[in-house]
């Protein structure tokens, strides 16, 4: 799959509309390509009978789209659909099937809620924060989830802060960043909702409610100097434009230090 690929099969001319990253496919090399990198976004939105009328009346492949239709109708396994669609023009390297292979296993194995928070995460990094909300807002109405991971709630309630961040929503953000706070009390996930609240609270708002939640002086010095890094300014005030930037670092410096 590393480097150029021509097309080994007919280009479409009308495309194929994948909703769930609101794109238009033309080939099969494009449908493998969007298959292999986002495992976690395959289901039955993608692989349907629109999918294998497609593919038969548009790239010409009768056999390939007989294949699929009949795994579309039980559904079995994500494998069912994707070695059937990489093996027609054999898309991948050997240490790439073995790899996905690895994916798949893994996928099989997990949990129904871990599989769903991996397409949250999926569609977070699509851009797809609206879409990814909705997965994320319906993981939390589900009972077994710590049972499944622990930290997992906190983990989508974080996402769910960052995914309204990106829409600039700042004050569910902050919601959501202070309820995965509230998970476990980690200073991390207290400094990740620190920077959110900064950017909306006057000063004084600001400190009242970081001394209520318990942030203390330390972890507010530390806050204002990272501030102060990325807007380079004695006194910052923070833009709407700064946040995502901000709001990355600390997002990285989260899952690094949380793992999840």
């Amino acid at each position: 799959m590393s480097g150029y690929i021509l097309c080994q099969t007919k280009r479409a001319e009308n495309p194929y509309f994948i909703e769930n990253i609101s794109i238009n496919i033309y080939s099969l090399e494009e449908l493998c390509y969007y298959l292999y990198h986002n495992l976690y976004l395959v289901d039955e939105t993608i692989f349907n009978e629109e999918l294998c009328d497609w593919i038969q009346e548009e790239l010409e492949l009768p056999k390939l789209a007989a294949k699929l239709r009949a795994a579309t109708g039980k559904f079995a396994g994500v494998e069912d659909f994707l070695y059937p669609v990489f093996k027609e023009i054999n898309y991948l390297t050997y240490e790439e099937m073995k790899n996905l292979n690895v994916l798949i296993h893994k996928f099989d194995e997990e949990a129904p809620v871990l599989r769903e928070k991996q397409k949250g995460d999926a569609l977070v990094e699509n851009g797809m924060y609206v879409h990814a909300i909705r997965v994320y807002q319906a993981l939390l109405q589900k009972p077994e989830l710590e049972e499944a991971r622990e930290g997992l709630t906190e983990s989508i309630c974080h996402n769910l802060g960052c995914a309204y961040s990106y829409l600039f929503q700042m004050e569910e953000a902050v919601e959501y960043f202070y309820k995965a706070y509230e998970q476990n009390k980690s200073r991390d996930a207290l400094k990740t909702w620190l920077f959110a609240l900064f950017s909306i609270r006057t000063p004084a708002e600001y400190k009242a409610e970081a001394a209520e939640a318990g942030a203390d002086r330390e972890l507010m010095e530390e806050v204002k100097k990272e501030l102060e890094h990325f807007t380079r300014k004695p006194a910052p005030q923070v833009y709407s434009q700064h946040v995502d930037t901000m709001l990355d670092g600390f997002t990285r410096e989260y899952h690094r230090n949380t793992g999840s």
